[in-house]
């Protein structure tokens, strides 16, 4: 019996949502008296895979990357560690790889599943009950899985992780993937080059509307991101004309993000986009139309122009920043 741990890792780095996820399965185990095991797909170093012992990880199986998107070869893998580790509790992030292979390893060994879990199990006999947000965050709804194998698909930037000095032992997954009856044609790849901060893993977001008035303007968005060590983000309409890519639209429609910090400079507040960010623990709203949804939302709210505003806080986290060093 094991809790096992699903992640990956790209250009050798692994993702900070993967770390939180361990961390999580950790507290699992704990309760469960028994070990923690991290799959990780992907071309990660030794050295690195061993540091999941710092979450609390007994042992890491790794596999090589995939030259295939197949989701049907990799829930095999997935399937192939389940059965090795004789796995009991099954822990994903909640993204697009969790949202192709969780369903299938639930439909394959009768697993009950939640997703976009954002708090620890309670934990009763052979019973987990588990909560989630529902109907755009206005809610939340416990769940219980009584099932043998339960799969749990966590919300990233959740919980908070604490480190130890311990090293997990990490070894190869054996298994050989047939060739897949799947034909998948790769026709083209766009890599962000930029050292911008993936949204999904930020934890200080600063994101503007069409307040901003043009995509001219929007280094005054890059420069309060730059000071705070944050990534920048935007509104639908502004990734819609073009002013910003789409992979910086947040919202319903756009990705969901949970930061510590969501800065809105220039955005109205539409509920579509409320949707995406209103479990962020702290959202400051810039506007200068004192009645913009947004501020019923907002923990903190400045009615001016953005264009005054931005450089203002800019200026002022550099001199903190000066002060504190």
């Amino acid at each position: 019996m094991s809790v096992l741990i699903y992640t990956e890792s790209a250009a050798g780095k692994i993702k900070k949502a993967s770390i939180e996820a361990v961390f999580y399965g950790s507290k699992i185990a704990a309760q469960l008296n028994t070990q923690v095991v991290v799959l990780n797909i992907g071309d990660a170093s030794d050295n690195d895979l061993a540091a999941f012992g710092n979450v609390g990880a007994t042992k890491v199986l790794k596999y090589a990357p995939l030259t295939t998107l197949d989701s049907k070869a990799q829930s095999k893998i997935a399937g192939a560690a389940v059965e090795q580790e004789q796995a009991t509790v099954i822990i994903f992030t909640n993204d697009l790889v969790a949202k192709a292979i969780a369903p299938r390893l639930s439909a394959r060994y009768t697993a009950g599943m939640v997703t976009n879990v954002t708090n620890y199990p309670v934990i009763t006999g052979s019973s987990f009950v588990v909560r989630k947000p529902v109907f755009s965050g206005k809610a939340f709804v416990d769940y219980e899985l009584s099932s043998a194998k339960k799969i749990i698909v966590i919300s990233p930037n959740s919980f908070p992780v604490e480190k130890t000095n311990n090293v997990a032992t990490v070894s190869n997954l054996s298994y050989a993937l047939a060739p897949s009856d799947i034909t998948i044609t790769l026709k083209e790849v766009k890599k962000d080059n930029t050292d911008h901060i993936p949204l999904p893993e930020a934890e200080l977001v600063v994101s503007g509307g069409r307040g901003l008035k043009g995509p001219e303007n929007w280094s005054i968005v890059e420069d309060l991101a730059k000071a705070l060590g944050a990534a920048t983000a935007c509104s639908r309409p502004v990734s819609d004309i073009g002013w910003r890519p789409h992979h910086e639209h947040v919202g319903q429609t756009g990705i969901a993000v949970k930061p510590n910090l969501y800065i809105a400079a220039g955005i109205s507040g539409a509920i579509q986009h409320l949707a995406g960010v209103n479990q962020s623990k702290t959202i400051v709203v810039i506007n200068t139309d004192k009645e913009a949804p947004f501020f019923k939302a907002a923990d903190y709210g400045i009615v001016g122009d953005v264009f005054e505003v931005l450089p203002k806080l800019t200026a002022a986290v550099a001199k903190f920043k000066a002060n504190a060093n």
